[in-house]
C-alpha cells in the first residue's frame, strides 16, 4: 500500500506537468485557429478548386457548360505538340537565365563584399532593379529594345558597332535572348544579396588556413567560398527555377510570345489557353503539370547538392 502511495506521489507531479502544458498549448491553437482558416481558405481552397477544374471539360458558362473527362485532360497535355514546344522554350530560358545570372550574381556579391569607399550606397542602389514591378521594367526595356528610338540601337550605332537598326524582338533567333537580357537586368540584386549573404557567413579563418597552404585566388573560390554558399545555392536554384517556370510578365510585356510564337513558354502559353481560349479546365490542369515538373527539378536539386556534400 505505501509503495504504491510512493509511485503515485513520484509520478503525479509528471502528469501535471503534462497536464499543464496541455492547458497551455489550447488557447494557443485557439488564437492561430482564425489565421489558420483564412491562409487555408485562400491557399488551400482555390487550388483544389483548381484540381477539380483540371478533370473538367469547362466552357465560358462554368456552372451550365461542365463536363467530366477525368485524367484526359493531362493525356492532351503530354500529346500536345504545342505544349512540348512551349516546354523547350521554357527550358532555354531556365538554363540560359541561370547560367548567365548565378555568375554574374556572385561576381557582384564578391565585389560587395569587399571593403571600399561608398561600399553602403553601392550596396544600396544595386537593389533598385529588383524593386522595380516587372510590368515597368518590361515596358523599360520595350523602350530600350524598340528599333526606331531605342537606347540600345543608339549606343551601338554611336561605338560604330552596327550601321542600320536592328529589330530586337523582331527575329525568333533574337528575341528570347533580349527578353533573358531584360530579366537578368532586374532580378540580379536577387542573386547579389543572397550570395552575399552567404559570403559573410564564412569565417575569416578560413581563408587564412587556405592563403597558408598557398591557395590561389581560384583555390580559394573553390574550396573555401564555393562549398560554403552551397545552401544559399539551392535556395536560388528552387526559388529562381519556379520563376522562370512561371515566368509571364516580361514575355507579356515585350512580345507576347512572339514573333511566332518564338517566346511562348509554358506561363504564357496557360495565359492563353486559360483566359483567352477560355480552356478553363485544360489551362487548370497545365497549371499543375507545370507544379509537378517545378517540384520534381526541386527534388533533383536537393539530392545533387545533398550528395556533393556527402562526398565532400
Amino acid at each position: 500500500m505505501m509503495a504504491s502511495t510512493i509511485r503515485h506521489t513520484a509520478f503525479t507531479p509528471r502528469f501535471t506537468f503534462l497536464n499543464l502544458m496541455k492547458r497551455e498549448k489550447l488557447p494557443g491553437w485557439a488564437l492561430i485557429l482564425p489565421t489558420l482558416l483564412i491562409v487555408a481558405g485562400v491557399t488551400l481552397g482555390p487550388l483544389l478548386y483548381a484540381g477539380w477544374l483540371s478533370l473538367h471539360e469547362v466552357g465560358l458558362d462554368i456552372r451550365a457548360n461542365m463536363h467530366f473527362v477525368g485524367l484526359a485532360n493531362y493525356v492532351d497535355i503530354v500529346q500536345s505538340p504545342t505544349f512540348r514546344n512551349a516546354t523547350g522554350r521554357t527550358l532555354y530560358f531556365a538554363v540560359v537565365s541561370l547560367a548567365l545570372q548565378i555568375p554574374l550574381g556572385l561576381a557582384i556579391a564578391l565585389l560587395l563584399n569587399q571593403s571600399f569607399h561608398g561600399r553602403s550606397i553601392v550596396r544600396a542602389l544595386i537593389l533598385l532593379p529588383w524593386a522595380i514591378p516587372t510590368i515597368v521594367n518590361g515596358a523599360l526595356w520595350q523602350w530600350i529594345y524598340n528599333a526606331s528610338y531605342g537606347a540600345l540601337n543608339g549606343l551601338l550605332y554611336q561605338l560604330g558597332i552596327i550601321h542600320a537598326p536592328v529589330v530586337w524582338l523582331g527575329s525568333a533567333s533574337l528575341a528570347m535572348n533580349m527578353v533573358i537580357l531584360a530579366d537578368t537586368w532586374k532580378v540580379l540584386p536577387y542573386y547579389a544579396v543572397l550570395f552575399l549573404a552567404g559570403l559573410q557567413t564564412i569565417p575569416r579563418d578560413l581563408y587564412d588556413a587556405a592563403s597558408v597552404d598557398g591557395a590561389s585566388v581560384i583555390g580559394k573560390l573553390r574550396h573555401v567560398i564555393l562549398p560554403s554558399l552551397k545552401p544559399f545555392l539551392l535556395v536560388i536554384l528552387i526559388v529562381r527555377t519556379m520563376e522562370t517556370f512561371r515566368v509571364f510578365d516580361i514575355i507579356y510585356m515585350l512580345t507576347s510570345g512572339g514573333p511566332g510564337g518564338a517566346t511562348t513558354v509554358i506561363g504564357y502559353y496557360t495565359y492563353q489557353l486559360t483566359f483567352l481560349s477560355l480552356q478553363f479546365g485544360y489551362g487548370s490542369a497545365l497549371s499543375f503539370t507545370i507544379g509537378a515538373v517545378t517540384l520534381l527539378i526541386a527534388i533533383m536539386y536537393i539530392r545533387i547538392l545533398r550528395t556533393e556534400e556527402t562526398l565532400d
